[in-house]
């Protein structure tokens, strides 16, 4: 297992479990606001983030900031019950 994979395991417990001092918990808990608009704007945000780093060629953020994106994407996948074996196979899928 990656750590990509480690990751996402632990984005859908946290999802399951709710705990309370967790991040993806209350992205993931419709409250004030449904949790899919809150997980879609933090992709959304981070996207914007990345693509501002990129045009100001600062590869620290640029790194971090892809990171954040591919974080939040996998938070809207484990959401979805999409598994990431799923997004692996699509990945294999387009190599060809």
């Amino acid at each position: 297992m990656n750590i990509l994979e480690e990751v996402y395991e632990v984005i859908k417990q946290r999802i399951k479990e709710k705990p309370e001092n967790s991040y993806v918990a209350k992205l993931t808990t419709d409250d004030k606001k449904p949790a899919i608009n809150k997980i879609c704007e933090k992709i959304g945000e981070e996207a914007t983030e990345l693509i501002l780093a990129a045009k100001d060629n600062k590869k620290d953020e640029i790194i971090y900031e892809a990171a954040d994106l591919i974080f939040h994407t996998m938070v809207l996948l484990a959401y979805k019950n999409i598994e990431f074996e799923e997004l692996l196979k699509e990945f294999e899928r387009r190599k060809k």
